[in-house]
C-alpha cells in the first residue's frame, strides 16, 4: 500500500519533470528562430517515456488490481467468509452466477448481494471443511 503512494508521487515528479524539460525546449528552439530537427525528436522522445512511465507506474498495478479482484470474486465457495464493499460481513451458503447469498449472523438473517459487491474474501469456515 505505501509502495503504490511512493510509486505514484515519483511518477508524478518525473512525467512533470520531463514536461518542464519538454517545454524548455520548445521555446528554446523557438526563441532562436533556427528549426532542429533534433528539437522536435526530443519532445516526441519525452512524450513516449512519459506516456510510458503512466503506464508502468499508473495503470498496469491498477489493471492487475482488478484483475486479482475479478479472479477472487470468481472463486467464491459456499462457506467462505466475505466482507462487502458496504462492511457487511458473512458467510456464503448459495453461490449463483450473478449473486450470493450470505448469511449475517447466529440468527440465520440471509441476505443475496451481486459479485462485484465483495470486497475481501476470508478462510472457509470449519463446518465446511
Amino acid at each position: 500500500m505505501k509502495f503504490d503512494k511512493i510509486a505514484r508521487i515519483l511518477a508524478l515528479a518525473l512525467t512533470v519533470f520531463m514536461l518542464m524539460f519538454t517545454l524548455t525546449g520548445c521555446y528554446a528552439t523557438a526563441e532562436d528562430g533556427a528549426t532542429s530537427s533534433a528539437g522536435g525528436y526530443s519532445m516526441i522522445i519525452m512524450m513516449v517515456v512519459m506516456i510510458a512511465v503512466f503506464y508502468f507506474f499508473l495503470i498496469r498495478p491498477e489493471n492487475k488490481k482488478k484483475k486479482a479482484a475479478e479472479e477472487m470474486r470468481n472463486s467464491l465457495s459456499v462457506g467462505d467468509q466475505i466482507t462487502t464493499i458496504g462492511g457487511v460481513v458473512g458467510r456464503i451458503v448459495m453461490v449463483k452466477s450473478e449473486t450470493i447469498i450470505i448469511e449475517t449472523s447466529e440468527d440465520r438473517v440471509r441476505m443475496e448481494f451481486t459479485k462485484w459487491a465483495v470486497s475481501t474474501k476470508g478462510k472457509q469456515t470449519e463446518e465446511q471443511k
